[in-house]
């Protein structure tokens, strides 16, 4: 799959209550539309709990609006008698409405590109606690049984998108990235890490899609191309010194035919006061930089953009400063000689 340079895209979440005014803000706002995340809507869209319906030993606990993991040898055992590797789980209406909104609103329609996402087996298995506790991801079993839940999800999320688009583009989201090495997560193996995503990776390329790996901060960019994903998503605006660290890896990332999609316009505190002339200033820096490095051309032509992450927690007005810089960009960007 080739992909055309500067178009853009989002990472997941809005903050829209309505799922049909978010749905068709993303179709009118993005080259690349994909199912919007609507956490604002119900506990059951946050990050986790969205994508932990069908995994067995998940407790949805909607009295304290949270989930947990409580072991129950019964579910297990029908678990493993009815998985394969080709095995689907959907996502209902309830945990993820924007996906079902998409499908519904446009219907009939064909995309040049549609885009997806899920938790990633890492971020999911460090944030989902059991009844104690403890992360899932100290649980070997139970750290098995999240992947292949995810895995099964990541088929049939893109069974449903190639109904939009022949062209899916699938992002495995891990912000936990961040914080591996801390002391909360020592023990997390880097050969485990990558045999997760990996194992995730795969999943998507054997459905016919294009994998991405979405890191919203300081990460090992490294141990994630290690990962043989096929696109970067990273927060340009904010870290991009950390990422530049980097820059034989992406050099060498590239080279294979890697796509990088620029977190340029940031989706933190700093949107509030920061200009579309800020955003060209650390876009025009940031290329510079790796063009040392990187033939410039080959950087420009795998280039890709996309908010630093997601925006649900902005509010609309935000939303849309967001989306007017990322316009205002990409169109200065393909007007360059």
């Amino acid at each position: 799959m080739q992909i055309k340079p500067f178009l853009t895209t989002g990472i997941g979440s809005l903050p829209h209550l309505d799922a049909v005014e978010a749905c068709e803000l993303v179709v009118s706002s993005f080259d690349i539309p994909f199912w919007p995340q609507l956490p604002k809507v119900s506990y059951r869209e946050s990050m986790i709990a969205q994508f932990a319906e069908g995994m067995p030993n998940v407790i949805f606990d909607d009295e304290h609006q949270t989930i947990y993991a409580q072991r129950d040898e019964d579910q297990l055992s029908d678990f493993y008698a009815s998985y394969s590797e080709d095995m689907t789980i959907p996502m209902s209406e309830g945990h993820a409405k924007g996906l079902h909104q998409l499908i519904k609103s446009f219907s009939g329609k064909r995309f040049d590109y549609i885009k997806g996402q899920i938790a990633g087996p890492l971020t999911f298995t460090l944030s989902l606690k059991d009844k104690n506790g403890r992360y899932i991801y100290f649980d070997e079993e139970l750290r098995e049984i999240a992947l292949m839940t995810l895995k099964a999800k990541i088929l049939w999320q893109i069974d449903v998108l190639k109904g939009l688009s022949d062209n899916v583009i699938f992002f495995i989201d891990e912000p936990i990235f961040t914080a591996i090495g801390s002391t909360t997560y020592l023990g997390v193996n880097e050969d485990e890490i990558i045999r997760l995503i990996s194992e995730c990776v795969e999943a998507v390329r054997n459905r016919g899609a294009m994998s991405g790996i979405h890191c919203c901060g300081r990460s090992d960019w490294g141990l994630v191309i290690k990962t043989g994903v096929d696109m970067l998503s990273f927060d340009a605006y904010e870290y991009f010194d950390t990422f530049s660290l980097y820059k034989d890896d992406v050099k060498e990332f590239i080279k294979r035919g890697g796509y990088l999609f620029w977190g340029i316009v940031p989706t933190s505190e700093l949107i509030k006061d920061i200009s579309y002339k800020d955003v060209l200033a650390r876009w025009q820096h940031n290329i510079d930089v790796l063009s040392k490095d990187i033939d410039r051309d080959t950087l420009l032509h795998h280039s890709l953009l996309t908010p630093s992450c997601g925006m649900g927690s902005r509010d609309i007005l935000e939303v849309k400063k967001i989306l007017e810089i990322q316009k205002n960009l990409k169109e200065d960007l393909v007007k360059e000689p």
